[in-house]
C-alpha cells in the first residue's frame, strides 16, 4: 500500500506544485495521474520515484517512510516518456543490467535467466539481439517496461509512457501493460494526460488540476458522478454542453430552454438551491431528437464518427453538441427538435461545487 499524507511541493521561485495531497492506493492497484499540464501528476510520480524531494507531507511504502530513502532503495520501476534504453547494448543486455549492477548485483547468467523469463512474459524474446536503433517505439517500450519489471520492484510507475507512440499501437500496448501487472500483482502508477488512455486501463483515477486532487475514484464515477464542474467538463468526449441560467421559482430560465426543478431527482440533491445563478451541464447524449420538442434548433455542421453523429449547433447563446445515431441521416441546416434527458443533467454552484 502506498499512502500519501499532506504531501506539498513548492519550488524556489514560489511555485506551489502541489498542495497538500492526500491519497491511498491499494497493494496490486493500477492507479492513474490524469490532468492537464502542469497540474502535478508528474510532480507526484518523481517525488514517490525520490527524484524530487517533498517541501513537507509524507510518502510511506507499506507503512514504511520512503522520504529519506534513495530512489535506488524504494523497490520501485520506473518507465520514463523516451524510454532511456542504453543505445550501445542490446535488448538483452539492457534488461539484464539492472541486475548486474550495484550492492545486490547477481553473477550474469542468473541475470540472464531472469531476464529470459521477464522477455517472455513480455513477448519479447525475439528481440533479444537487437539494438535500440534497429526497433520501432513500440518494442522500445515493450523493452523499457520488461527492464522495470526484471527488478521485481514493489511499486512500477510509468510517465506518459504511450505518448511517443501512434494511436493504434498506443491502444494495444496499454491492454498489454495491464494484462501485464495484473497478471504479476504490482502495485502501478500511470501518468497520463489522456482521459480516454485513464479510463480503459485505471482501476481507479486520480484527477488532478493546479495541484489539488479534484476527484480520486473509479473511472465511471468520474464521468457518471463528477465532483465539481471541472472534472466535469474534463471528463467525457465531446465534453459536457454549459449554460450558465437564473433560477426563478422552480424552475432555472435559459433563453432557448428552461429547466424544471420539481422533474429532477430528490435523491441527487447534494445541497438546496438556495442561489440566483447557476451553471446547467448537459451531456451531448442527453439531447435527444423529439417530435415534441423543448426546442428547435438549425443545426450548423455534422461530425460522423463510426456509428455516431455529433451535431453542433447553438442553444441558450452557447455553442453546444448532441450525439445521435448516424441513421438518423440528419445533415447540416436541417431544422431539429430536442427534448432533454433528465438523467443527464448536473447542477452546479458559480464557484464550481456540485449541487445536484
Amino acid at each position: 500500500m502506498i499512502q500519501i499524507e499532506k504531501l506539498k511541493k513548492v519550488y524556489d521561485n514560489g511555485y506551489e506544485a502541489l498542495k497538500n495531497i492526500n491519497l491511498e492506493i491499494n497493494e496490486g492497484e493500477l492507479v492513474c495521474l490524469l490532468g492537464p499540464s502542469g497540474c502535478g501528476k508528474t510532480t507526484i510520480l518523481n517525488l514517490l520515484a525520490g527524484l524530487l524531494d517533498p517541501t513537507s507531507g509524507e510518502i510511506k511504502f507499506d507503512g514504511e517512510s520512503v522520504i529519506n530513502k534513495h530512489p535506488k532503495d524504494r523497490n520501485i520501476g520506473l518507465v520514463f516518456q523516451n524510454y532511456a534504453l542504453y543505445p550501445h547494448m542490446t535488448v538483452l543486455e539492457n534488461i539484464m543490467f539492472p541486475l548486474t549492477v550495484g550492492k545486490n548485483k547477481m553473477p550474469k547468467n542468473e541475470a540472464m535467466e531472469i531476464a529470459k523469463k521477464y522477455m517472455k512474459i513480455t513477448s519479447i524474446e525475439e528481440l533479444a539481439d537487437k539494438k535500440p536503433g534497429n526497433m520501432s517505439g513500440g518494442q522500445q517500450q515493450r523493452v523499457a517496461i520488461t527492464r522495470a519489471l526484471v527488478q521485481n520492484p514493489k511499486v512500477l510507475l510509468l510517465d506518459e509512457p504511450l505518448s511517443n507512440l501512434d494511436a493504434r499501437l498506443r491502444l494495444k500496448i496499454r491492454e498489454e501493460i495491464r494484462r501485464l501487472v495484473k497478471e504479476i500483482g504490482i502495485t502501478t502508477i500511470f501518468v497520463t494526460h489522456d482521459q480516454e488512455e485513464a479510463l480503459s486501463i485505471s482501476d481507479r483515477i486520480v484527477l488532478m488540476n493546479q495541484g489539488i486532487v479534484q476527484q480520486f475514484d473509479i473511472p465511471q464515477n468520474l464521468y457518471l458522478e463528477p465532483a465539481n464542474l471541472f472534472v466535469a467538463q474534463f471528463m467525457g468526449n465531446p465534453i459536457i454542453n454549459i449554460y450558465e441560467m437564473k433560477k426563478e421559482g422552480n424552475v432555472l430560465k435559459g433563453e432557448n430552454f428552461s429547466i424544471d426543478l420539481s422533474l429532477l431527482n430528490k435523491d441527487r440533491f447534494k445541497a438546496d438551491l438556495t442561489e440566483e445563478n447557476y451553471v446547467v451541464g448537459i451531456r451531448p447524449e442527453y439531447f435527444v431528437t423529439s417530435e415534441n420538442p423543448l426546442f428547435n434548433v438549425e443545426i450548423e455542421t455534422v461530425e460522423l464518427i463510426g456509428k455516431d453523429c455529433i451535431l453542433n449547433f447553438k442553444t441558450n447563446g452557447v455553442n453546444s453538441k448532441s450525439i445521435v445515431d448516424v441513421n438518423d441521416r440528419i445533415k447540416e441546416k436541417d431544422n431539429v427538435g430536442f427534448d432533454i434527458d433528465y438523467n443527464g443533467i448536473y447542477l452546479f454552484q458559480e464557484n464550481g461545487v456540485r449541487v445536484y
